[in-house]
């Protein structure tokens, strides 16, 4: 089988930030790394799973016609975003923002009734806004150059 093309990246020079990991056609796949690879801790599967729930709802009410998909990465490190027509500049506003929304959010969590969701029992709040807040941070200054995985030797 042909290797895909996100084993090519060096996993021991890639560092916490937004890069572009691939791109089909108007889908642009963005990796939202928020834990160095190979250095745990990795990320408790409580709070990523209600960073997707938040990061999901928030960012889908600010462009409803351009967020295919936002999940968690296996590895626990991060997560991939895939958008569709939303430039480069936008994205990395919207996950500054969205980052920004979980830190500081409060309230029921959307989405975590047992009829809405497969595990609605395993949700960590505080966890997920402190992970969100410690992206906040690395992403402060973050630029359109600075989406290429070079960006990371």
């Amino acid at each position: 089988m042909d290797r895909i093309s996100s084993f090519e990246v060096n996993h021991l020079t890639l560092k916490q930030g937004m890069y572009i990991s691939r791109i089909d056609d108007e889908i642009i796949t963005y990796d939202i790394r928020l834990i160095k690879p190979n250095t745990p801790p990795f990320l408790e599967m409580a709070p990523i799973h209600t960073m997707e729930h938040l990061f999901a709802t928030y960012a889908r009410n600010l462009y409803p016609k351009n967020i295919v998909y936002f999940g968690p990465m296996g590895c626990r490190t991060g997560f991939y975003l895939l958008t569709k027509n939303l430039n480069h500049q936008d994205a990395i506003n919207l996950v500054i923002k969205s980052m920004k929304f979980i830190s500081n959010f409060e309230g029921v969590i959307p989405g975590v009734s047992e009829i809405e969701c497969g595990n609605y029992l395993e949700h960590n709040l505080d966890m997920a806004r402190v992970y969100a807040k410690a992206m906040c941070d690395v992403l402060e200054n973050w630029t359109v150059e600075k989406l290429d995985y070079k960006y990371t030797n």
